[in-house]
């Protein structure tokens, strides 16, 4: 495989990859659902946690349809999704919850083009990217409620990048399957059950040459 180093182009997961943010993700889905049981928003913690790189549209319409069985929720999950983007527009713009390890690589690699695919909100990752001071280092941001497979093959074919040259840093299975669909190389980090699915995981930034 090559080196990372070697890339013309990195694309980068956001959320548990540039920022340490999922604790917080949590704490929104459980305010915009609070009027809901419990044990209901348990189902879709669960299922926001084993599919992180997912969207919140994709978790909402999950928690209508698979757990209250509810059908014609289109409304209902609109208005929770815009609820929650307001919460996490104000609880993650403290730069503190950034990865400094991972946005030091960056900043010490900008030869590379970098790039964010993302499944949370892409207005909402433009806004945050901005108010942490990081906006600059990315040559785009992109996120739901585009699929992250479909943010991925619309990258490869806007700035003409060839599959060798590209890869995908993430923390979850489904940026896995993102970068598997597009036949570019796959990195887990910081989540260490993807270490069963190749071998290239990276256990640290700092470690890196």
């Amino acid at each position: 495989m090559k080196n990372l180093k070697d890339r013309k182009a990195i694309c980068w997961d956001f959320d548990g990859v540039i920022i340490d943010s999922m604790p917080i993700r949590e704490i929104g889905f459980r305010e915009v659902l609070s009027n809901y049981p419990k044990a209901e928003v348990d189902k879709l913690i669960d299922y926001h946690t084993k599919n992180a790189g997912l969207s919140r549209y994709v978790k909402f319409e999950y928690f209508f349809k698979n757990i209250r069985l509810e059908s014609n929720t289109e409304t209902k999950e609109a208005e929770l999704a815009k609820q929650f983007s307001d919460i996490m527009k104000k609880m993650l713009i403290n730069k503190d919850l950034l990865i400094i390890e991972v946005i030091n690589f960056i900043k010490k690699n900008l030869q590379i083009k970098m790039h964010i695919v993302s499944g949370s909100d892409g207005e909402e990752l433009n806004y945050l990217c901005e108010k942490l001071g990081i906006k600059f280092l990315f040559k785009s941001i992109e996120g739901s409620p585009t699929p992250k497979i479909d943010l991925v093959r619309g990258l490869m074919n806007n700035f003409n990048y060839n599959k060798n040259e590209v890869c995908l840093i993430g923390d979850s299975i489904n940026d896995y399957q993102a970068a598997f669909e597009n036949d570019i190389d796959f990195m887990g980090y910081n989540n260490e059950e993807l270490k069963i699915l190749n071998k290239n995981y990276i256990v640290s930034f700092n470690e890196i040459d």
